[in-house]
């Protein structure tokens, strides 16, 4: 890698997870939310969720599955949460008065989406050896860098879908370049809700954007597989391969289950629910919904990728 491009990287770097103690509860305030598999109640945007505390913690954090909050236990904000709060508004609460709340919750719609293209932008450049697209995606994290730096006014002038769409036709070369000579089935995009995926040959496989809901991958080989943005919400991954998947976040793994038998991407941890009993991959109740897309919002609907 050019000199030029280490310092790009190294000016580039953010905080890409989030740090609840240097926020001030915002996403459990801007997003709204329905009654749901995911969340236990309805709530509107811009109203604090009664279980936020008075510190910006959330009072039932430990509990939140048991009591029927799933879909917070895998949202991540990929540190937006506490650049807006630190950095944007320098420290401010959006208690002080309804003006700071509004602009600090619109200013977190555009800074998540603009977060989550920095940690796919990070990821690619750790795959992708020196040469021209290794140029290319860290003068986009450069780029995506500044427009996270913004004032409030220029952050809500960002175009999040022309930008998402710049960094997404990168990312899609940064995969497939990882693929070479791996690169295995095309199912970019595909419905596969509840669908017996046991042997369906996924190493090497493209699962951009699939939805996976519910999708039985018990013992699956999924070495090499890109799975940017699919949605693994109910997935049995027990024992399944993901070891050298590309592009797999936390939340992912948070929104599935698995156990002591899947093997993981390096780096990430093994979620605490996986160690429960699960119920059989098609048995009835088998397939509980916990939402963590990211590109949206809390549970706010499936990533385009």
């Amino acid at each position: 890698m050019s000199e030029a491009v280490d310092r790009q990287v190294a000016g580039g770097a953010r905080e890409l997870r989030a740090d609840c103690a240097r926020c001030v509860g915002i996403c459990c305030v801007a997003p709204a939310f329905a009654a749901s598999a995911d969340f236990a109640i309805d709530k509107p945007a811009g109203r604090p969720c009664p279980n936020l505390g008075a510190d910006s913690r959330c009072g039932i954090h430990r509990d939140l599955r048991q009591r029927g909050f799933p879909g917070c236990t895998v949202f991540d904000c990929f540190g937006a949460g506490q650049h807006v709060t630190q950095g944007t508004f320098d420290g401010r609460d959006w208690r002080e008065d309804p003006a700071t709340a509004r602009r600090m919750f619109e200013t977190f719609a555009v800074m998540r989406p603009l977060h989550e293209l920095l940690w796919y932008l990070t990821e690619a450049l750790a795959l992708t050896p020196a040469g021209p697209l290794r140029d290319e995606l860290a003068a986009a994290l450069a780029e995506t860098g500044r427009l996270t730096d913004g004032a409030p006014e220029e952050l809500l002038a960002v175009d999040v879908d022309a930008q998402r769409e710049r960094v997404n036709r990168l990312l899609s070369r940064a995969g497939e370049q990882a693929r070479a000579g791996r690169a295995g089935v095309d199912r970019r995009g595909a419905v596969l809700i509840g669908v017996d995926l046991r042997r369906a040959g996924l190493a090497g496989a493209n699962l951009r954007g699939a939805c996976l809901i519910g999708a039985d991958l018990r013992g699956a080989d999924l070495g090499a597989a890109d799975l940017t943005g699919a949605d693994l919400r109910g997935a049995d991954l027990r024992g399944a391969d993901l070891g050298d998947c590309l592009f797999v976040h936390q939340s992912q793994l948070d929104a599935a289950r698995g156990d002591h038998r899947t093997v993981l991407p390096r780096g990430l941890r093994r979620p605490a629910h996986w160690s429960l009993t699960v119920t059989p991959a098609g048995s009835p109740g088998g397939i509980r919904s916990s939402s963590g897309r990211p590109t949206g919002g809390r549970s706010a609907g499936r990533r385009r990728r």
